[in-house]
């Protein structure tokens, strides 16, 4: 019989790539999921000839690919699949081709292949020949894989949705931010596994680095490490300043597409600059595109907890500003992380589903700043002692806040103790929609219920150490109460506030029976003083004092306006546009004091977007974008960055000058749209004095030629 030799191989990367719900990242090249199996047609010099013809695959991936590792495997032709093994079986004879289905096991190692075939017959030697090269990914449509999500509509949203929202702002004023995850981009996977091959545990050992990618844990663990460059040529580098000149401003990215290109284009070098939702919206298409359903989640009021003893403090003086401190215990007005779904083998059971990643570098584990997987279950529970950083984000969600006076240098008094201000709001994109969802209720039980302070108590007592569990502070903790006081105060807004205008505030003021004055009125002094909030809770110097005087008979209430002109807040705001107002009510009778808090979130000009026909594949849209100036200041140095994977090939900028006050700019401008499909236009204008102005458009994208 005649040598059989390999004449060409067809790796049926459309049919394949399709079933694998890999085609947005191209057909050009095989990319599949482990645990199902795709088809190659092998085309012969003569029909091949089961009883005489040996054929033997390899697969190999990794630098020192060993089957030992798991990095390589070797399998033979066998009519039947032998089970979760890598095997090639199912074979068809078609005269000189050979069509045969190839299948990965669900825990196998993810990367790049290669896969050749030694041919032999009988005890003849053998002869090697390449097939080609493919992508082994996670798949979350494989009940064997460990990142399995049994529901098509959430998978759409974790893994094939490639725009989204994060949440940014302030508890009372949550605002939604367009971004362009862009997961399915050309490059966007060979980044994916540059970003793997960059870490410090590749660099050190990268056989064995290779040889646990099979496992989940593992690659989110060194990604959640990667996308931070505090220990390694990590992605992003962080810049919690206000100085950004030596790099882009954390507010003017759109996507993680320009983040990864230029990170990949310039080999590896950190791209500045970061914060948190930058972080967490670039793993959440690292993760997206290795096949791990990924969501991006907001922490409102979330606390960042150094030394574990769940409180906070935080301290004004006197003239009710907000003091900076020394220590490192803060509490963000947001923080955002990832959650990626699968199932915990290195937990007991129960702590399966989502798990807390968070790419942000703000303290190390193991070494290295990274942080999770949490399981969320675990911290619902109060079970911290469950790996991995389980503490750190329990404290970020529950820990307490507590108030100091302070004066001479010294806490005096405490003037609240807050058991449910930190953790509000826990917020991600709802599934498929455009709203926001509270996933509070899977973080904690209700703030104030039984089951809520009886899982703090448990956590204490794990993070705090039996010793300090029975300190007086946790009594004080137990009890939830402190001393009463003479009045009631609150601040309210009299009118929506907007950047350029003036603000206008109310203060409400009850006097309330209590025991050291149960009857008569007392006299208050209140001082004011309004600062920029920071995005990570502190403050900068007042730019706004007031001081009222007041009497107050039992049992009576007043209004008091207050107004804080734009002069005073000009200049003094950082780009996140937040004020805190605070006011320290002093009862002269007893010298005792009380707290009134309010944080403005100011609203920036609107942008609208409008799209004039339907979208089409390959053929011309036309773009509106409109912004009206409502500041009473204009705009200078305006430019635009358009983005939006399967709209736009990179980015689209444009300069657009000064826009005067009360003025209204109008840009036109035409699309070729590249992918079918639901897709979302990113829209952000900046100026010297508004540096983000944000908008969106949902486009659904038909295919070329449809009717």
């Amino acid at each position: 019989v005649a040598t059989l030799r390999l004449e060409s191989v067809d790796l049926q990367s459309s049919r394949n790539n399709k079933e694998h719900h890999t085609q947005e990242m191209g057909v050009k090249r095989l990319t599949v999921r482990r645990g199902q199996p795709f088809y190659l047609r092998l085309s012969f010099s003569r029909p091949f000839q089961s009883q005489n013809d040996h054929i033997t695959f390899v697969a190999e991936t990794g630098p020192k690919p060993s089957e030992l590792l798991g990095t390589r495997a070797t399998f033979f032709l066998t009519r039947v699949q032998p089970g979760n093994v890598w095997s090639a079986s199912d074979f068809t004879i078609d005269s000189n081709s050979l069509q045969v289905s190839l299948f990965t096991p669900a825990n196998a190692v993810i990367g790049h292949y290669t896969l050749k075939i030694e041919i032999s017959q009988g005890q003849g030697h053998s002869v090697t020949y390449p097939l080609g090269t493919f992508i082994l990914l996670f798949n979350p449509w494989s009940p064997e894989d460990d990142v399995y999500l049994p529901s098509e509509i959430l998978l759409q949203e974790y893994i094939m949705r490639d725009y989204g929202f994060v949440y940014k702002g302030h508890e009372r004023f949550v605002t939604s931010w367009p971004w362009n995850y862009g997961q399915f981009e050309e490059d966007i996977i060979d980044i994916c596994f540059e970003i793997l091959n960059k870490s410090l545990y590749y660099l050190k050992n990268p056989a064995k680095d290779c040889s646990q990618r099979n496992d989940v844990v593992y690659v989110c663990r060194v990604v959640s490490a990667m996308i931070n460059s505090n220990d390694d040529n990590g992605v992003l580098q962080g810049n919690w300043g206000e100085d950004y000149s030596k790099g882009v401003s954390p507010l003017e990215w759109n996507g993680s597409v320009a983040i990864l290109q230029q990170w990949s284009a310039r080999g590896g070098q950190p791209v500045k600059y970061g914060q948190c939702w930058v972080f967490a919206s670039v793993m959440c298409t690292v993760m997206r595109c290795l096949g791990v359903p990924t969501r991006v989640v907001s922490n409102f009021r979330s606390a960042h907890n150094v030394d574990r003893n769940l409180t906070i403090d935080t301290y004004y003086d006197r003239n009710a500003e907000m003091l900076s401190t020394q220590k490192r215990d803060k509490i963000w007005n947001f923080h955002v992380w990832n959650e990626c779904w699968m199932i915990r083998k290195d937990l007991p059971p129960g702590y399966n589903g989502w798990q807390v990643l968070d790419p942000t570098p703000q303290q190390t584990s193991s070494g290295l700043f990274c942080c999770g997987p949490a399981s969320v279950k675990a911290i619902r529970e109060g079970d911290v002692h469950l790996a991995y950083d389980t503490p750190f984000v329990y404290a970020e969600v529950n820990a307490d806040e507590v108030i100091w006076l302070l004066g001479d240098g010294q806490a005096q008094e405490i003037l609240a103790h807050n058991t449910s201000s930190i953790g509000k709001e826990i917020s991600t994109k709802m599934v498929g929609s455009d709203q926001r969802q509270s996933i509070t209720s899977s973080y904690k039980y209700p703030e104030g219920s039984p089951e809520e302070r009886a899982v703090f108590m448990k956590a204490s007592r794990k993070m705090l150490g039996p010793q300090r569990a029975s300190l007086p502070f946790l009594d004080l903790l137990e009890s939830g109460g402190l001393r009463d006081q003479p009045a009631q105060l609150q601040l309210h807004l009299a009118r929506i506030p907007e950047w350029g205008q003036d603000l206008q505030l109310l203060l409400h003021i009850q006097r309330v029976p209590d025991s050291t004055h149960p009857r008569g009125p007392i006299r208050l002094v209140v001082r004011f003083c309004a600062q920029a909030l920071l995005h990570g809770g502190g403050t900068q110097k007042p730019f706004w004092r007031h001081i009222v005087r007041m009497n107050l008979d039992f049992g009576k209430e007043t209004q008091w306006p207050l107004l804080l002109p734009y002069s005073n807040y000009r200049n003094k705001l950082t780009d996140e546009k937040l004020i805190r107002v605070s006011g320290i009510a002093e009862v002269e009778e007893t010298g005792r004091s009380m707290l009134v808090l309010k944080d403005i979130c100011l609203e920036p000009p609107h942008l609208s977007i409008e799209v004039s026909e339907r979208a089409e594949v390959g053929k011309a849209l036309r773009v509106h974008v409109t912004l009206t100036n409502t500041l009473m200041v204009a705009l200078s140095s305006c430019a635009m960055v358009l983005e939006g994977s399967g709209l736009i090939n990179g980015q689209i900028a444009k300069d657009l000058g000064t826009l005067v006050a009360g003025h209204t700019l109008q840009i036109q401008l035409d699309l070729y749209p590249t992918k079918a499909g639901p897709r979302q236009l990113q829209v952000l204008i900046s100026s010297n004095e508004v540096k983000e102005i944000k908008g969106y458009k949902d486009i659904f994208v038909t295919v070329a030629g449809a009717p």
